[in-house]
């Protein structure tokens, strides 16, 4: 029997943001549906799969799975990501390729694979990119390209598959993803005067998966407290 409850699945649902996303859209009534390379998913989904969502082979058991035990899928959070941090002299091609499979080709894999269900039920695709595409810094060029990928993968997904199904992308800047203490500066550096939480980043996503933001699709959605656009200058 289909699920009556709307059907979230959650890439790189057991820590993090993707973690925060997973608690609100259970917490709003949806039934979860987790992947992650971790074996446990957060105890508020209704099921979690260990799943390498860079493996074509893998995404299309855990895309069956749901059709054959939930027969539905109202939205699809890409959010699952990697960083591999080095000099681009000592950066490996194999680095470089695992970064962009897991950041940017799963979520290829993920919306192809979804497609069918997405449209049947009239459902949307939020991303999670990072504000590393619009600005870097050093030895992040795997990353940066992953997520600039992403904006753009997003904005074509959206044409490609309206009106049955909306894709937005989410941005997020300084997420506090580990609860680590941090400094009044860390914080005041920020125009909104914090750093993030992965319930901000949930909140944003929570939206775009519901009927209240009918009319938004293709758009990319910045939550960084502003620090994007902020002039910074070294004295």
């Amino acid at each position: 029997m289909p699920q009556a409850k709307r059907v979230a699945l959650v890439t790189g649902g057991a820590k993090g943001i993707g973690l925060g996303i997973a608690r609100r859209l259970a917490a709003d009534g949806w039934h979860v549906v987790t992947a992650d390379l971790e074996a446990e998913g957060p105890e508020e989904a209704a099921r979690h799969v260990q799943a390498d969502i860079a493996d074509e082979a893998a995404v299309r058991r855990l895309v069956d799975g749901i059709a054959g035990t939930e027969a539905r899928l109202d939205g699809l959070v890409a959010n699952a990501g990697i960083m591999i941090r080095k000099p681009l002299r000592e950066l490996t091609l194999e680095e470089w390729s695992r970064v962009i499979a897991t950041n940017l080709t799963s979520t290829y894999l993920l919306a192809r694979a979804t497609e069918s269900l997405l449209r049947q039920a009239k459902g949307a695709i939020v991303t999670i990119a990072s504000t590393r595409a619009h600005q870097s810094e050093p030895d992040t060029e795997s990353y940066s390209a992953s997520k600039g990928g992403l904006v753009a993968l997003t904005h074509a997904l959206a044409i490609s598959l309206g009106p049955d199904v909306r894709a937005n992308v989410v941005s997020p800047g300084w997420i506090n993803v580990s609860g680590e203490k941090l400094s009044a500066r860390d914080h005041a550096q920020h125009p909104a005067g914090r750093v993030g939480q992965p319930a901000d980043i949930a909140a944003l996503v929570a939206w775009l998966l519901s009927p209240e933001s009918s009319f938004v699709t293709g758009a990319e959605f910045v939550s960084d407290g502003g620090m994007t656009r902020k002039m910074i200058y070294e004295d």
